[in-house]
């Protein structure tokens, strides 16, 4: 199902498009997903961008995925629920300036699959795979919400 190339592509979009204002991005790709964050080389941090494929079960009933979606956007996974809790206020504190930017498809809420982390992302239903476009689109938005969340640090 899954053509192990696209991430490989998504990766290569972020790396010569996401901003450079907080330092140089670091790209994991996997085979079902990329992982962006800035800091440290050696290890994802806690708070990163991803996009990734999940299942239909996961992203909800309400998604209208039937196989599976891609999720696409910022994920807080610190062991520590209250980290986690602590990284989306600060997003929702400024959702008046990223939401118009975003739109009404960004959640921010509960993590998909595991209630303890936190996300502010979408998710695309059952996409077509063979689409050439596709990398590029996610690879885009992806940048889109880098972009957007990231002037949170820099916002007064």
């Amino acid at each position: 199902m899954l053509d192990t190339g696209l991430f490989e592509q998504v990766g290569e979009v972020v790396r010569g498009a996401a901003p450079r204002d907080p330092g140089e991005p670091r790209v994991q790709v996997r085979r079902n997903g990329v992982k962006v964050w800035y800091g440290s080389p050696d290890t994802a941090a806690r708070e990163h961008y991803e996009a990734q494929i999940i299942d239909a079960e996961i992203a909800g009933s309400g998604s209208g995925a039937r196989a599976f979606a891609v999720e696409i956007g910022f994920h807080a996974e610190h062991p520590k629920e209250a980290d986690n809790d602590a990284a989306l206020e600060r997003l929702r504190a400024r959702e008046g300036r990223w939401r118009p930017e975003l739109g009404e498809e960004a959640v921010a809420g509960a993590f998909l699959g595991r209630g303890s982390w936190r996300r502010v992302s979408e998710t695309w239903p059952d996409p077509d795979l063979d689409d050439p476009d596709l990398a590029f689109d996610i690879g885009v938005r992806l940048v889109e919400y880098i972009r957007v969340l990231e002037a949170r640090n820099t916002a007064g």
